[in-house]
């Protein structure tokens, strides 16, 4: 799972419900649409707090950034019951929430992180001219590696059968002893984890075990399509999402230094390059 640096606020940054006509969404707001909106959305197992440190600099540059807790995830109620996750649903939630950033500014550019990427990427699919651009950071064209679905299966078979609490001991365990320790990013960790909805950790961890290659079908689509990778990554690799943008024809950005998540390992240069391509495609009013 992504673990933010930390876990206060940064200067100018609130949090805030977002309503729409399919529920409201808890949300971490900085800045003015000068330049326009984003709405980043967070992957599996995370939280809008995986964007925290992603805020202040794109804050400064001139965005309006809005990161949401998805149906289910931490302070975003959803129901027990898997329907409520498949796919679509999450992305008709996607669309309303994007309607609703977008309604006096133009649509919003959109970002997805990990699962969240292939959300949007359904959403995008859904409604083409709903975003202004796409990001589609650290989230691969189809299946996880092997080793990652393995990983989600077993996590789908214990929610099954242990309540939350006991999972999340049964994983902490599982930690390096030499592990950094930061009480109040551990804290939340925790608090997070006890907040997301078992019933969308299992739905979404089984999408990304079964999630088909629909490149061809974005690419067919008149939508701008950023790829942000860092140099690394555990969950699909490098090179899959190298191939992925050659045939979207998308931008590239690869995040020297960081992995699976740039937006936590090096925050500063992931913001540069999104505020720079999101300045050169334009708001999309």
């Amino acid at each position: 799972m992504s673990k933010p640096p930390f876990v206060a606020l940064p200067a100018g940054a609130e949090a805030v419900p977002v309503e729409t006509p399919r529920g409201t969404f808890a949300a971490l707001r900085a800045g003015e649409p000068e330049h326009g909106t984003a709405l980043l959305l967070p992957g599996y197992t995370g939280s809008k707090e995986d964007f925290i440190a992603l805020l202040e600099p794109l804050a400064a540059a001139g965005f309006r950034v809005v990161a949401v807790d998805g149906r289910g995830q931490y302070e975003t109620d959803g129901p027990a019951d898997e329907a409520a996750y498949v796919q679509d649903e999450l992305a008709q939630d996607v669309l309303a929430l994007a309607a609703a950033l977008g309604a006096a500014d133009g649509p919003p550019h959109v970002l997805g992180h990990s699962l969240g990427g292939q959300i949007a990427r359904a959403a995008a699919l859904r409604a083409p001219g709903a975003f202004a651009s796409l990001t589609l950071m650290s989230s691969g064209p189809g299946v996880v590696c092997t080793e990652q679905q393995s990983r989600a299966k077993l996590l789908g078979d214990a929610l099954g059968t242990y309540d939350m609490e006991t999972v999340w001991q049964a994983m902490r365990a599982f930690d390096p002893p030499d592990a950094p320790v930061r009480p109040d990013v551990d804290d939340f960790l925790h608090r997070r984890w006890l907040g997301t909805s078992p019933g969308q950790l299992v739905a979404t961890g089984r999408q990304l075990c079964e999630e088909p290659d629909r490149t061809d079908e974005l690419a067919a689509l008149p939508v701008r399509v950023h790829v942000l990778t860092g140099q690394t990554d555990y969950v699909w690799p490098v090179t899959e999402m190298d191939d992925m943008a050659r045939r979207l024809g998308a931008h590239r950005t690869v995040v020297e230094g960081a992995d699976h998540s740039p937006n936590v390992d090096r925050p500063a240069e992931t913001a540069a390059a999104l505020a720079a391509f999101w300045s050169a495609t334009g708001s999309g009013a």
